[in-house]
């Protein structure tokens, strides 16, 4: 397999795309400050692990998330490179929608927002729509606009072939996934792939919003009967 990271010391590499690295917790911006570009695989740096790894431009690792289907699968954590947990996913049950609130660190409460798989047949190219807070109804500001409660994205595309665009509510477009170019001649498959990040939206955010795509789209959702 084409390598994928370039310093991660336990194990070969390859390049990213253009980002210059900053602190996870922080928007992390581009060379020229429009946007940025993480190459993600989905692949866990523990050895008999599922999850994902995230590297910038120069290979260093931004996010991580191991035991991805470990004994929680209701509940996932997105980590920064030191194993410190940003965001955690957990998943609530909601008729027969896949809902997911997402907290700040390993908070149980005020969820920063909610992401929610769509079930209208009339938008087949809408896969999921995310709210400020608890659907709307809790008190915590919305991921990327502070005071502004009716923030909402749109994420729409096809996950399964790795082409994705996220819209904020003025339908500019904020982050998007794409497949990552063939090195070398040697293809990537549809584990390691690209994420760009606009200025409008937090990169830890961008990542979340991709780990939520995957357990509702992705391989992963042949386990949801287990959760």
């Amino acid at each position: 397999m084409t390598k994928v990271y370039p310093n991660a010391a336990a194990t070969a590499a390859a390049a990213a795309a253009a980002a210059t690295p900053t602190p996870a917790t922080e928007r992390l911006k581009s060379i020229d400050e429009s946007s940025m570009v993480l190459t993600v695989w989905k692949k866990s740096l523990l050895f008999n692990c599922d999850g994902f790894t995230v590297f910038d431009a120069h290979g260093n690792l931004v996010f991580r998330v191991d035991n991805y289907y470990a004994a929680s699968k209701a509940e996932i954590s997105l980590m920064d490179a030191s194993g410190k947990s940003l965001l955690t996913f957990r998943r609530k049950r909601l008729g027969l929608a896949d809902n997911w609130m997402v907290f700040e660190g390993e908070s149980a409460v005020n969820p920063l927002f909610s992401v929610r798989k769509n079930l209208n047949r009339l938008r087949t190219n809408l896969l999921a729509r995310v709210m400020s807070g608890c659907s709307g109804s809790g008190s915590s500001s919305p991921p990327s606009s502070p005071g502004n409660k009716k923030s909402v994205y749109e994420i729409e595309g096809s996950y399964s072939q790795r082409c994705c665009a996220v819209y904020d509510s003025e339908r500019r477009r904020v982050a998007e996934i794409k497949r990552k170019e063939a090195v070398g001649g040697v293809a990537f498959g549809v584990d390691v792939f690209r994420l760009i990040v606009e200025p409008e939206i937090d990169s830890a955010v961008a990542m979340a919003l991709v780990i939520l795509l995957d357990r509702m789209f992705g391989s992963s959702r042949r386990f949801s009967a287990l959760n």
